[in-house]
């Protein structure tokens, strides 16, 4: 029988999200931040071409990234409200890495393997943050698919998208569980 970690198990039996709006100050230091990194960066990685990048976006970027939320938005025609969600993450943040998916355009290893691997970084580090003591969430919205507030806010080249915004801080507050899946109503066993 292999050698359980226990403590591990019951972490990922027990983890949950912290919403972004509880998230508040401190905010994880920089050694402590890149050791989190270092911690997502250890995920399945089919030919071990790194298929994605971190932008560390600070409290002193939220605004700049609001902002631009709001005028991609206004320019797209998107509703008030629309607009106010996309630009939300960023007014009520303090800290947040932006993973980058990269298709590196490798012909031996299709792009949706790349795309697996970026969101295997998403919540490698937003465990790592959540098994570190720290409150986080995992968030997305309409900013992180729009190609103009990829290019205009971060800068991204063609061949990058945004996998996700992970927001990191201290939690304000435990939210209460959640329904999970029933997992044998999802489950199919193929024994032959």
């Amino acid at each position: 029988m292999p050698a359980k970690n226990q403590a591990a198990l019951d972490f990922l039996l027990t983890r949950r999200s912290r919403p972004a709006k509880t998230l508040t100050e401190p905010v994880p230091d920089r050694a402590t931040l890149e050791q989190l990194l270092t911690a997502a960066a250890r995920t399945p990685d089919h030919g071990k071409l790194e298929p994605w990048r971190f932008i560390v976006l600070g409290k002193t970027a939220m605004p700049r990234l609001a902002e631009a939320a709001e005028k991609r938005g206004q320019s797209l025609g998107l509703d008030p409200d629309q607009i106010a969600k996309g630009r939300s993450q960023f007014d009520q943040g303090h800290l947040a890495v932006a993973v980058i998916e990269i298709d590196r355009k490798v012909e031996k290893i299709p792009t949706l393997e790349m795309t697996y691997s970026a969101g295997a970084v998403c919540l490698s580090l937003l465990n790592a943050a959540l098994a570190a003591g720290w409150g986080a969430n995992w968030l997305s919205g309409w900013p992180s698919h729009d190609r103009g507030f990829m290019t205009d806010a971060l800068d991204l080249a063609d061949n990058e998208r945004i996998a996700g915004f992970i927001h990191i801080g201290t939690e304000t507050s435990t939210p209460p569980e959640r329904p999970r899946p029933d997992v044998p109503a999802i489950t199919t066993w193929v024994d032959r």
